[in-house]
């Protein structure tokens, strides 16, 4: 007896639900998995490093106007929460001579409010591929063969003109909406075409900084946001849902 009930051992017994993997965790193997087949190489780095790491060596000194786009958490003069992992570039080429050909996820940090879309921590997977012989069509043939694999063989996608501080010249890669097909809804804002991240050729002062030759190097550099794959992906609306901890949501996705 317990509690002065009978057990009755003829019932069965409470099996253990079985877990699954978070959405954001799942997309970024998914996306890993998909660079790793075109040859890139899985690096990571600190999320604790260096203003000149973060900023300087990736063409963003102190007085430059791009330090106004990202809002930083500043540790002391020297140190800070990274805001991109493409502070991981900085390390690699400094210690490693090219080629270099490496994709770098992780988490990233800024000041910003929390609302649907907007968090102060994000994800983010960014990748490099720098040799005597790399070109804006080997970046666009990339990207499109990423996009293709994650979204489906039908993807269309389009290249815009955008600027970053670290790559000249820049392009902002977008998708042909796969929620309405291009026809316009609320998600793309009616225009058709979904954001989905930004890219470029790695500028030449980012080069000179790591001691690469100009004239004999050129690269390419792309980044991702996690959230916004998995938001599409899994059709989420609210950023927020994916650090609620509901499993409500997260029981959904497999």
């Amino acid at each position: 007896r317990r509690s002065g009930r009978e057990i009755d051992v003829s019932l069965p017994g409470r099996g253990i639900k079985p877990g699954n993997a978070h959405p954001l965790s799942i997309v970024t193997r998914e996306v890993l998995d998909i660079f790793r087949g075109m040859g890139f190489e899985e690096v990571s780095g600190p999320e604790v490093d260096t203003d000149d790491h973060n900023f300087v060596v990736l063409n963003t000194p102190v007085d430059h106007p791009a330090r106004d786009m990202q809002a930083t958490f500043y540790l002391d003069k020297e140190y800070l929460l990274r805001t991109q992992p493409s502070a991981v570039w900085a390390h690699v080429m400094r210690n490693r001579k090219p080629p270099v050909r490496i994709v770098s996820p992780g988490r990233v940090f800024r000041r910003d409010a929390v609302d649907a879309s907007h968090s102060p921590v994000f994800h983010q997977i960014e990748g490099l591929w720098v040799d005597e012989e790399c070109s804006f069509s080997d970046l666009k043939g990339v990207l499109e063969a990423f996009l293709g694999q994650f979204f489906g063989p039908q993807t269309r996608v389009r290249f815009a003109p955008s600027y970053f501080p670290f790559t000249e010249p820049s392009a902002e890669v977008s998708i042909q909406c796969v929620v309405c097909g291009g026809r316009g809804c609320r998600t793309c804002g009616r225009a058709g075409w979904l954001e989905i991240l930004g890219s470029g050729m790695v500028n030449p002062r980012v080069l000179d900084m790591v001691g690469y030759d100009r004239k004999k190097y050129r690269g390419f550099a792309f980044g991702v946001g996690v959230e916004r794959l998995v938001m599409l992906k899994y059709g989420i609306t609210d950023m927020r849902m994916l650090y609620e901890n509901d499993l409500r949501v997260l029981s959904q996705v497999r």
